[in-house]
């Protein structure tokens, strides 16, 4: 460490995205909400944004190949490693493996904010071990020969096995399975949301953007999304495109209807409330919307998107006391995740399958009271961000198992002119798949409850 002796001079982006992989791995913090935060109170310049941006994201995303690189040439248990040394080693390694970054600087510049945050000694730990892995040629070679279709996969993305394998209950072809996760480790751009009557595509699609097909109202974003004067004034959102679709598919529901009562029951944090309110205020004056999240955090962010006397704040399984009815009703219910991962880089290691049974429990505690609050006749839409297995064909079967009068209903009426049938599973459920769809996983059924 040539360094020695000198004051550290870490690189002012590199210092940001060890900040947020010590806030995201260490406090908790989301990084698709911390990073920006960090940005704007930065001075780094467009260029120096955007590799911080390339690098937390990565690093995040694929800690878990990192990890074991690191397993390879520590003398001592992972577990016992400083967490502050990790994240710097994991920091290092992504330039050096992922990125275009040459070795000497990925590891220097590394070695420099070590200095500043850890001090001499630790530094020159870090400086040791980040020389060890860029000298390692048959890391990845080795990875490649595991015989384990399961095991090589999940080490070779960067991906819990546990997920891996639920990815293959889905998809049941290895092929299959490696796209989705070469898509979940691929940086995507922002999607946008015109909100109608608030803003129109056209003047996000002027300041920056393309149209996003498959949408009515998305856009393409070509920038962050904090650019945009209709975001940064709450008149448009970031949404997939598969969230975007389901809204459609279920405001598609009411065409031809007479005025109608609709639910959100979990709305927070307001991103299908307000794709639904605003288009219900403009072309369905008559009807009434009710956005409904348990908690009370979440439901001020909703009342920031749509009016405050739209929003309520109950547990989901408590609202069958108040006696309303509803003739829609849509349970964009607490799930694993598994359907966001390209655009949540921490969210695969924070998920685990105990945490799978206990969703699967409140979901079904949700669907009871949703159609305990369905009118005849009504319509429920049940939404996940995920294809788990569990979280989605078997929740129908259940549904369908304790309640005789609901039915199932398929999508395919409703979906928007353009979109493949591919999506439409076979029960008529819709099941979109980030690798073949360029969205989120998103899994939607469409029940109606009989008179």
């Amino acid at each position: 460490m040539a360094n020695i002796g000198k004051k550290p001079r870490p690189e002012p982006a590199r210092l940001l995205v060890f900040n947020l992989l010590t806030q995201v791995n260490r406090q908790g913090a989301y990084a698709n909400l911390r990073l920006p935060e960090l940005l704007s109170e930065s001075k780094l310049e467009e260029r120096d944004r955007a590799f911080a941006t390339e690098l937390g994201y990565g690093t995040l995303r694929m800690q878990g190949l990192h990890d074991a690189l690191i397993r390879r040439h520590i003398d001592r248990p992972f577990e016992e490693i400083d967490a502050s040394i990790v994240d710097l080693l994991r920091m290092g390694i992504h330039q050096v493996t992922q990125m275009r970054v040459p070795d000497h600087a990925a590891v220097g510049e590394t070695v420099e904010v070590a200095r500043a945050i850890i001090g001499e000694a630790k530094a020159s730990y870090v400086n040791a071990l980040l020389r060890k892995a860029t000298a390692d040629t048959n890391f990845f070679t080795d990875i490649s020969q595991i015989d384990d279709a399961k095991t090589r996969l999940a080490a070779m993305y960067s991906h819990p096995e546990w997920e891996v394998a639920a990815f293959f209950d889905q998809l049941q072809d290895w092929a299959e399975v490696e796209k989705l996760l070469q898509a979940n480790n691929i940086p995507v751009k922002p999607h946008l949301i015109a909100w109608p009557g608030r803003s129109t595509v056209e003047e996000l699609i002027e300041e920056g953007g393309s149209t996003l097909e498959w949408t009515s109202f998305g856009v393409l974003s070509a920038k962050m999304p904090g650019a945009y004067a209709a975001i940064k004034e709450r008149r448009a959102g970031v949404q997939d495109r598969g969230s975007q679709l389901v809204s459609q598919i279920f405001l598609n529901t009411s065409t031809g209807k007479p005025a109608l009562t609709w639910l959100d029951m979990c709305a927070g944090p307001g991103g299908k409330a307000s794709a639904l309110f605003t288009y219900l205020a403009q072309e369905r004056v008559e009807d009434t919307f009710t956005a409904n999240e348990p908690s009370e955090h979440r439901a001020r962010l909703v009342s920031q998107v749509i009016p405050a006397e739209c929003v309520i704040s109950y547990p989901g399984q408590e609202l069958p006391s108040h006696g309303l009815k509803y003739d829609r009703i849509l349970i964009d219910a607490p799930c694993t995740g598994l359907g966001a991962l390209r655009r949540r880089p921490e969210a695969r290691w924070r998920r685990t399958p105990q945490d799978l049974k206990e969703l699967v429990m409140t979901q079904r505690q949700l669907l009871e009271s949703g159609f305990s609050l369905l009118n005849p006749e009504g319509m429920l839409a049940y939404v996940t961000c995920s294809p788990h297995v569990l979280e989605t064909k078997a929740q129908v079967l259940e549904v369908l198992h304790r309640n005789k009068e609901v039915e199932l209903l398929s999508i395919k009426p409703y979906l928007p002119p353009g979109i493949p049938e591919r999506v439409v599973t076979n029960d008529g459920s819709l099941q979109l798949w980030t690798h073949r769809d360029d969205a989120d996983s998103m899994y939607m059924a469409l029940f109606t409850r009989r008179k």
